[in-house]
């Protein structure tokens, strides 16, 4: 199992290597909210329970390796 810390910081390596255009679109859909790269990130940076959910759907999607 990979541990919150190690995801968050998967997610920002990727992120802050995204063109700016990419990080409008869409990454994933919480509780039928879509949320961009953008939305995404500030969710993890706040540590919110959402952001918490973010990095937990991106692992299984294998968006964050």
């Amino acid at each position: 199992m990979i541990a919150m810390e190690d995801k968050r910081v998967r997610f920002l390596k990727i992120y802050a290597n995204l063109p700016l255009v990419v990080r409008e679109d869409i990454v994933v859909v919480i509780n039928n909210e879509p949320l961009s790269w953008n939305a995404a990130k500030i969710e993890i940076e706040q540590d919110t329970p959402k952001g918490k959910e973010i990095l937990d759907v991106l692992t299984t999607l294998k968006i964050l390796p």
